[in-house]
């Protein structure tokens, strides 16, 4: 009898440990599941180190667009930055490529950030990370990446998405109104700004604690530059920006708070490199496209990721809180 066709397969632990040996080398304790998301997540321990190893999926990211991370993320370690970064295997290659069920799927093995994830942060642990997210933003606004990665415009984060997304708001008509006539005051209000004057380069759009890891002795790795793509490099901010908000609307930060940690954080950017004033008036407007732009993510992967929390509720609950962020921050 004929295979029948899958439209998303798991790779094997068991499977991929004995790959992962062959192919790096490596002599492995365990290779376990840790996750499946917008791609899939092995945590991979050795008997002289871990390594994370990540599965993409071909509908999220082309092969090109993969060698395009591998690519970002050599040139940050090349220059100093302190990011995971991907693992050669024996003949040099640091993409893998497997004949999955539903076709070919590419993995990476990264090395491990050391420690964990911090989310009530400390004043020396925002300044850390301003510092080194400064780093980040000095490669990446002067280099050029030869394969191609998505760019972060009006376009890509607003107008697209909403296009997209109006199936998904059939029963939240005043909801889909509200996003787009938002998003129109969005793209009017940024052309006030100077933009021509913003840093630009590669973001890698989702600067969010679950994303870096600080380890016992303070050391701090940057990871997940899945999202990594072409815009003002303010996006960076924004979305670190993010988790401030979040605390506060769920109560666990005061705006004074927030408002205090997150210029701690900028004043240890601006140790290594300048940021306008304008720049971060920009932020709360450049956070509407990133709302919105997750929200379009989230539809458009609904059969391989999301599916199990995007729903009318989930909609309408995202659409609420970004009113708020709107409310908040926004002068239109």
């Amino acid at each position: 009898m004929p295979k029948f066709p899958a439209q998303y397969s798991t790779l094997s632990a068991i499977a991929l440990k004995t790959y992962i040996e062959d192919a790096y080398g490596l002599k492995l304790i365990t290779c376990k599941y840790l996750l499946r998301g917008v791609s899939d997540t092995y945590i991979i321990e050795a008997t002289d180190a871990q390594y994370v190893f990540k599965v993409y999926r071909e509908q999220h990211r082309s092969a090109d667009e993969i060698k395009g991370e591998i690519e970002l993320l050599n040139l940050l370690k090349e220059n100093g930055a302190s990011v995971a970064y991907p693992i050669k295997d024996t003949r040099g290659d640091q993409l893998q490529q497997f004949e999955a069920a539903e076709g070919i799927r590419y993995g990476i093995l990264f090395s491990y950030a050391e420690g964990g994830p911090v989310f009530e942060l400390t004043d020396d642990q925002l300044k850390t990370i301003g510092r080194q997210m400064a780093i980040v933003h000095n490669i990446t606004s002067v280099i050029e990446l030869k394969h191609q990665r998505k760019a972060y415009t009006t376009e890509t984060t607003l107008t697209q998405p909403i296009k997209d997304l109006k199936p998904a708001f059939k029963d939240l008509p005043e909801e889909y109104t509200y996003l787009k006539e938002t998003a129109d005051k969005v793209i009017e209000k940024l052309t006030s700004f100077d933009t021509g004057k913003f840093s630009y380069g590669y973001c890698q759009y989702d600067f969010l604690p679950k994303n870096f890891h600080f380890s016992e002795a303070g050391t701090l790795t940057f990871f997940d530059f899945d999202f990594a793509g072409k815009g003002y490099l303010a996006n960076d901010l924004m979305s670190f920006f993010v988790h401030f908000f979040v605390h506060n609307y769920t109560g666990k930060l005061s705006n004074e708070e927030a408002d205090r940690m997150f210029a701690v954080f900028i004043s240890g950017y601006r140790e290594n490199r300048d940021v306008t004033e304008e720049e971060l008036k920009a932020i709360p407007y450049l956070g509407v496209g990133f709302w919105v732009f997750y929200l379009g993510f989230q539809h458009d992967h609904f059969d391989d990721w999301s599916n199990l929390f995007f729903g009318t509720r989930f909609i309408k609950d995202r659409v609420a809180l970004i009113r708020s962020w709107v409310n908040k921050y926004c002068e239109f």
